[in-house]
């Protein structure tokens, strides 16, 4: 028959407990520095990658109507010299 020790049984309720406070300080840590990068990335004014996209696109379009033009009055000056 095996009898209870009552020093055991309060050091392993110790450790159980003492593991629950490190991973609730663990999860607040995590929190905070999730929060703190978000506040950090916001006040930064980055662009998201769908805002990025459509100026790049904006961009070429403007590119590709630069170099018609630039053919068009290529050619009109050509007609005029």
């Amino acid at each position: 028959m095996q009898t209870r020790n009552k020093f055991m049984d309060d050091m392993s309720q110790l450790m159980t407990n003492a593991m629950g406070v490190a991973q609730g300080a663990k999860d607040e840590a995590d929190n905070a520095m999730k929060s703190l990068m978000d506040r950090w990335l916001a006040d930064r004014d980055f662009v998201t990658r769908e805002e990025f996209d459509a100026v790049r696109a904006m961009a070429q379009k403007a590119r590709e109507e630069n170099e018609a033009l630039k053919a068009r009055i290529e050619a009109l000056e050509g007609k005029a010299g």
